[in-house]
């Protein structure tokens, strides 16, 4: 929509409040609202908050602005505006870019200017025109979390219905029918106990716009789930990651259940990916398509997935960027450790889907990833090291078309794994990110301050904290 067409949808549609969403470094959707009445009239459109914006403190951001100058600028897009299908007000929700009030330009460190820079350097390389993608994000649905941290204690407690661990508990009565550990995939009800939330989330997924493919039970217990958008340009994309979690979170609210994205919460069963589909098109042309080719990828996808694998360990600062995301990195739960690509291949890190040898749906999956990710940065860093490598002619070497997890240890040797700890990564970034300065798409002050910040306030805070294991290895020594 149009500013116009904005407010006569106001209008028409008796709306009462306009929210305004934008998106924090690290990832979580900002908001406040206003009043509809407080939309800029039209009739002078120099003026108003679809040119001048509307201010807010950037020092109270994550990885914003320092107090003493927090003075920022919120410009709604408009063609962003939907009906906020949570809210009970009538409620319009406008996704915003973040200005910099003293220069009137785009601010560096806002996400969503960073994705559309990457999809303008894309079109500046002549490589392709847009870049599609299709993230299957995993989440799990809990019936209760409780946790706490202090100077003498620290514990995590979750519980779900479904959960194997909960076959002997005193429910008045226990019906049975838990989800065993790895074997998620896919029962159905009453094992499955989350279709019908499922379906209420993707029905309001849809309402807001997005396109959806399919929902499923995933491979662990206690109410692991997914649900597959199709797929979109790289900034649309982004912003329907945004929604996807806003949705998920309120309708397991609704529910009286909690949502969580985190990569691994349980012990010892597969924790949540986010594997991301990408493709790249000039004109209606799918540059990564070859019916020669390995799996039907053209030399130019290959370069793209050299990109990938070699900027695997700083890249993972960006896409696997929490202490948490290392806990489901490691062999033995379906997760992607080893740098390799690989028609099929569930144990690579790059998997070239051969469900058809249609050529418009010719695609990789980069399998590292997961949630706790910010969708615009982690998407457009991908592109970033995709466009390196081919850029470079970056070799990704013989695909490896056996088990991964099963090689013998000569074989193992010669295979380079993920970073295994995001202080690993957070280095690898800080010696390699030149690829994603290409273009000003990424500016070293995000570098700096994504750096610094995963540092001070993630990985120091955890590496300093006693871990209530180690009560039980070391208590009586």
């Amino acid at each position: 929509m149009k500013p116009e067409e904005v407010l006569k949808f106001v209008k028409d549609n008796d709306i009462k409040i306009v929210d305004l969403k934008f998106n924090d470094l690290p990832g979580l959707w900002q908001h406040f609202s206003i009043p509809a009445t407080e939309l800029a009239d039209i009739d002078d459109p120099t003026r108003g908050i679809w040119v001048d914006g509307i201010g807010f403190d950037g020092s109270s951001i994550r990885g914003f602005k320092k107090i003493q100058e927090s003075d920022m600028i919120l410009v709604p897009d408009p063609a962003t505006a939907v009906i906020d299908p949570i809210c009970q007000v009538p409620t319009l929700s406008i996704i915003c870019d973040v200005y910099d009030p003293l220069t009137k330009e785009p601010y560096s460190r806002d996400p969503r200017y960073i994705a559309k820079k990457a999809e303008k350097h894309l079109k500046s390389t002549r490589l392709a025109d847009v870049s599609y993608w299709g993230p299957e994000m995993e989440f799990f649905i809990f019936d209760n979390v409780r946790f706490e941290q202090n100077q003498r204690s620290g514990f995590y407690y979750i519980d779900s219905n479904e959960a194997d661990w909960n076959t002997g508990r005193e429910e008045n009565p226990n019906l049975g029918y838990k989800v065993r550990f790895k074997e998620g995939y896919f029962p159905v009800p009453p094992h499955d106990s989350l279709q019908d939330i499922r379906s209420e989330i993707i029905l309001t997924m849809i309402k807001t716009g997005i396109h959806i493919e399919v929902h499923h039970h995933e491979v662990a217990t206690a109410g692991q789930c997914e649900i597959d958008m199709r797929f979109d340009s790289l900034t649309r994309m982004g912003d329907k990651m945004m929604w996807y979690k806003y949705i998920v979170k309120n309708i397991a609210r609704k529910h009286n259940k909690v949502a969580t994205f985190m990569p691994k919460p349980i012990f010892g069963d597969n924790g949540s990916g986010m594997h991301v589909h990408q493709s790249l098109f000039k004109g209606d042309k799918n540059v990564f398509f070859d019916p020669k080719g390995y799996a039907l990828i053209s030399q130019t996808a290959k370069y793209y997935i050299g990109g990938l694998l070699k900027h695997a360990y700083s890249l993972a600062a960006l896409v696997s960027p929490t202490t948490n995301s290392y806990r489901r990195l490691v062999p033995g739960y379906e997760a992607p450790v080893n740098l390799i690509y690989s028609a099929r291949n569930r144990s690579a890190c790059v998997r070239i889907p051969v469900y058809t040898d249609n050529p418009r749906t010719k695609r990789i999956e980069y399998r590292p990833p997961d949630n706790t990710a910010n969708g615009y940065l982690a998407l457009s860093a991908m592109l970033m090291a995709g466009l390196d490598g081919i850029e470079k002619k970056i070799d990704p070497g013989e695909p490896l078309d056996k088990d991964s997890y099963h090689l013998t240890q000569e074989e193992a040797a010669r295979i380079q794994t993920v970073p295994s700890s995001l202080e690993e990564a957070l280095r690898a970034l800080e010696e390699d990110h030149d690829y994603l300065l290409k273009g000003n798409v990424f500016t070293p002050d995000v570098i700096e301050t994504w750096l610094e910040y995963k540092r001070s306030q993630e990985l120091d805070a955890v590496r300093l904290r006693p871990h209530p294991y180690e009560f039980y290895l070391y208590f009586d020594i």
